[in-house]
């Protein structure tokens, strides 16, 4: 039997491979962060996660997700940035599918940063369609490629494979492919661009959930791991899911309750059980009931998993200092808002029947006139105040999925930084500050709103420090180092737990791939301890 927490693609992969699988979640609703709410009365929300892309496409069709009720919303345009300057009416920047008319949105501010923009994507197609395997399989495992049986070393020397086809497919580019990785994303938009508000547009995925400027080094893989994904064989393409993000976690729970495995929600684990040989057993509920079992795969954040429930003394020393200084800060605070009108912009108004416009259904990047403004955010809360003028993506998901809310009435989507978890002199959130800090422009519509601050998305989804990655996506958190050295493979220090959440490779979002890959690591150690 395998025990999971909470629910994930993993449970239908053991499921399907024959296991006996229980999936244990804390909240009353399945999902983690994946989740529709009703907040306000009859405005159903993604109360945390927001956007689909990244889920693996593998995972979609190997868990036949469509028939099990999945149903992605995809957006054309996909991409709106209403500048505030002094001209009227002020310009904004639509970004979509049709490679013509986004270059001459683009044109607007840039003849040359139009012209050469589908080399810009075609470039950027290259980096991720290289990295692309890296995804779907564990780390190279360092350790047994020096120890072990001749055959153990061969076995280890067949995890390089994806890693050396990256290399293959990167060719001749490799040298410019790294800088992206390791540069700060402003001198990489820099390199292409002349113009701010396409740059700033285009910065906003390589900082997004990071603790980070575009002048921090290392962001440029933040913005690769947003364009990962894809939707209907588009790369990089973000939707919505129909009946918000929990008909996605509601879609996998189904897919693995119908090969067989059991779901329970409100079942919060204690503890991990250890055995007198220090192997996971099973776990203890916190009402003290004990669910045995062969494996545990935690999808919970490292320093839940670690830090309180496994017992410290049967942990390395090394290895709980290293989880300890993971580094978790977190900009985000997400504002969730029930409207009884769309929200109009000076730089595309509303028509008079008040009906959605293309613009309504894109991610809307607010205060992105330049990178500069997005350094300026990020700079106030360093020094511990929220941005005077927040970076904001704002979504309005009942565009396109009406049934989230009352006829003429829409769910908006904030997702805001930059906000510091404890405030300057170490004061800590109170309503004043929630308030102070969500009053936005559209303040006379709104019905009804839920604000979460970091130490809200803590509390509520179990997200280290707010962390919607549990833990920053810098170069030396990922690969061989997430969430540790030399513990980066999906096993943990005690035999039979494993790893398998977005603080283990490849990092966060809504993803799956690693309970993907944890699922098949934990198969391959279950089918060998029974061949013994």
């Amino acid at each position: 039997m395998g025990t999971m927490m909470p629910c994930s693609p993993q449970a239908a992969y053991l499921q399907r491979a024959g296991l006996r699988t229980a999936v244990l979640e804390k909240r009353h609703v399945l999902g983690g962060a994946a989740v529709t709410e009703e907040i306000v009365p009859g405005f159903k929300f993604s109360r945390a996660s927001y956007l689909l892309s990244l889920l693996r496409p593998q995972i979609y069709t190997e868990l036949e997700l469509q028939r099990h009720g999945l149903r992605v919303l995809p957006r054309d345009p996909y991409s709106f940035t209403p500048l505030l300057e002094d001209r009227s009416p002020p310009r904004s920047l639509l970004l979509g599918n049709n490679m013509a008319q986004t270059q001459q949105q683009i044109a607007q501010f840039s003849q040359k940063d139009a012209q050469v923009y589908p080399e810009y994507e075609a470039f950027m197609e290259g980096l991720v369609s290289a990295l692309d395997p890296l995804l779907d399989a564990a780390p190279v495992d360092t350790a047994a490629l020096g120890q072990g049986s001749l055959l153990q070393r061969l076995s280890a020397l067949r995890s390089l494979r994806p890693l050396l086809r990256a290399g293959l497919a990167l060719g001749r580019q490799l040298p410019r492919y790294y800088e992206v990785l390791t540069a700060p994303i402003s001198k990489i938009l820099d390199q292409w661009f002349e113009s701010e508000p396409l740059k700033a547009t285009l910065a906003t995925d390589a900082v997004i959930g990071a603790m980070a400027s575009p002048h921090t080094p290392g962001s440029g893989y933040v913005l690769l791991h947003h364009v990962m994904g894809e939707l209907e064989g588009r790369r990089g393409a973000w939707g919505y899911v129909s009946g918000g993000m929990g008909a996605l976690s509601q879609a996998i729970a189904r897919a693995a309750a119908a090969r067989g495995a059991h779901i329970f929600a409100e079942k919060a684990v204690s503890h991990v059980l250890l055995g007198r040989d220090g192997q996971a057993q099973g776990v203890v509920l916190q009402d003290g009931t004990e669910v045995r079992s062969k494996l545990v795969l935690s999808n919970a954040s490292p320093q839940i998993t670690f830090l309180e429930l496994t017992p410290q003394e049967q942990l390395p020393k090394d290895f709980v200092q290293r989880i300890q200084q993971v580094d978790t800060r977190s900009p985000v605070t997400k504002i969730n808002v029930a409207v009884d009108r769309l929200p109009s912009f000076l730089a595309a108004p509303n028509d008079r029947d008040g009906q959605p416009l293309p613009h309504h259904q894109c991610s809307i990047h607010l205060n992105c006139e330049g990178t500069h403004l997005l350094h300026q955010a990020f700079t106030e809360a360093t020094h511990g105040h929220p941005s005077s003028r927040p970076m904001i993506e704002l979504c309005i998901p009942s565009v396109l999925d009406p049934g989230l809310a009352p006829q003429g009435c829409h769910v908006v989507s904030l997702f805001t930084q930059y906000t510091p978890s404890v405030l300057a002199g170490g004061q800590h959130w109170d309503e004043q500050a929630r308030n102070a800090y969500a009053d936005s422009g559209f303040k006379v519509s709104v019905v009804g709103r839920d604000i979460l601050t970091p130490p809200d998305l803590e509390r509520i989804f179990g997200l280290p420090g707010g962390n919607i990655f549990h833990g920053g996506m810098s170069l030396d958190q990922l690969y061989f180092a997430r969430p540790a050295p030399f513990y980066a493979g999906y096993r943990s220090p005690i035999r039979s737990l494993y790893l398998c959440g977005s603080g283990a490779h490849p990092g966060g979002g809504v993803m799956g791939a690693a309970g993907r890959n944890a699922a098949h690591v934990a198969l391959e150690d279950f089918r060998h301890l029974w061949r013994q």
